[in-house]
């Protein structure tokens, strides 16, 4: 017989960043968790109610946290914690799932930008040390809720109920007035500095890297028909210009050249000269 857990998640206020404050929620709800204590003699298994026996932990032996790193202008820029409005000009997304041990647990990479390894190697150090703040803070709210329990008062999410106050950030509806919205926007847009440079294709500083993430689309078909292409055009030429010579002759020395079509001929000085342009199937012959 085995325990049967399940963890559902429910969005009280979507910010930006739901990765992160996920698994922070997540991995907080199962170290808080207590199951109900068992004893087995034989075959014979018993579950103690919590009024006989106080519930016990799950065996967790670490907490991975989940960090993300936001994008800009092809990696020049990079960002923690992204907000929702971040997250739709962002130009691609790193997730790395970490313990305070420094193990990496999971990374996903996703958007269209191309990460370099110096990149990610960054992103792990930044990981490293707001995992270990993060699960600083997860033990510190665990002790106290304990502290709280074993006093007979409420700590957290408990205490937070009974006051209607769900979450830190709650505040009062007020009407918001919208009627000089677009003169305020157009008079931040004019004292705005303009746009940096924009790079419509993702910008590669060393050869030799690999693309984390969806890529770009793959060009190597269209290489191969414009390739193509010119063969056709090369062996077109080649064969025009077989078919086509000049003669030149003068009195004392007489000279043949192979040219391309519609080149311009210059002739030295000399007393008699005369040029016979050779056509396909035609034999060839002098004159004087």
């Amino acid at each position: 017989q085995v325990w049967h857990i399940r963890l559902d998640m429910h969005l009280l206020n979507h910010d930006g960043n739901i990765t992160d404050a996920a698994s922070i929620a997540g991995i907080v709800a199962l170290c808080h968790f207590r199951r109900p204590d068992v004893s087995v003699q034989g075959e014979e298994v018993t579950v103690y109610t919590p009024e006989e026996r106080d519930p016990v932990p799950l065996s967790i032996h670490h907490m991975p946290i989940c960090v993300s790193f936001a994008f800009f202008h092809q990696g020049t820029y990079l960002l923690v914690d992204p907000t929702e409005r971040e997250e739709r000009v962002m130009d691609g997304l790193l997730v790395i799932a970490m313990n305070k041990h420094q193990e990496i647990c999971t990374i996903q990479s996703s958007g269209v930008v191309m990460l370099l390894q110096d990149q990610i190697l960054r992103c792990s150090k930044i990981t490293a040390v707001k995992v270990a703040e993060i699960t600083e803070l997860i033990q510190k709210a665990l002790e106290n809720d304990q502290k709280a329990r074993k006093e007979g008062g409420k700590f957290g999410f408990a205490e937070s109920i009974p006051n209607q106050r769900i979450t830190a950030f709650k505040m009062e509806s007020a009407a918001v007035d919208t009627s000089d919205v677009e003169e305020q926007a157009g008079e931040i847009i004019a004292k705005a500095d303009p746009p940096a440079e924009v790079f419509a294709n993702p910008v590669l500083h060393t050869p030799g890297t690999a693309q984390i993430g969806e890529g770009i689309e793959s060009s190597w078909g269209d290489l191969e028909e414009s390739e193509k292409e010119e063969a056709v055009e090369e062996e077109g030429e080649s064969e025009a210009a077989a078919f086509k010579c000049e003669k030149v002759e003068t009195e004392d020395t007489s000279t043949l050249r192979e040219t391309k079509s519609g080149e311009p001929i210059v002739l030295s000085d000399s007393e008699e000269e005369e040029v016979v342009i050779l056509e396909p199937q035609q034999v060839p012959r002098k004159t004087r």
